[in-house]
């Protein structure tokens, strides 16, 4: 892999999915990014990030959940998928992550520069 986008796919296509409660935001708060995944997500005001800030929730967070889903940062495909960052609801997919890939989530998230979502 030479590239974050790259890097970005092979960790996404690793990360299992599940249900959410509907309606549930728990674990929609602010959050970081790389720029390359903030770059696949739509561009907000400083107006609407300072009310979500305001909030302690994540700037693409609607009255229906998340509004960017399938564009979701890594961290946040994290959350319910590993018992070091469970749903509150005790929500979770078939089979958890694999070690070795919530380490390179991990890892490259140390490693790139983070922006706030």
């Amino acid at each position: 892999m030479s590239n974050n986008s790259e890097i970005i796919e092979y960790l996404r296509e690793r990360i299992p999915v599940f249900e959410c409660v509907q309606g549930c935001h728990d674990c929609c708060g602010p959050v970081t990014t790389s720029s390359t995944e903030m770059s696949r997500l739509p561009v907000k005001s400083d107006a609407e990030h300072e009310a979500a800030l305001d909030e302690y929730n994540c700037v693409h967070l609607g009255p229906n959940g998340c509004e960017v889903y399938e564009e979701r940062p890594l961290i946040c495909r994290l959350f319910g998928t590993t018992p070091r960052m469970p749903c509150p609801n005790n929500c979770r997919p078939v089979g958890m992550v694999d070690l070795k890939v919530e380490r390179l989530v991990h890892k490259y998230i140390r490693t790139t520069r983070q922006v706030l979502v």
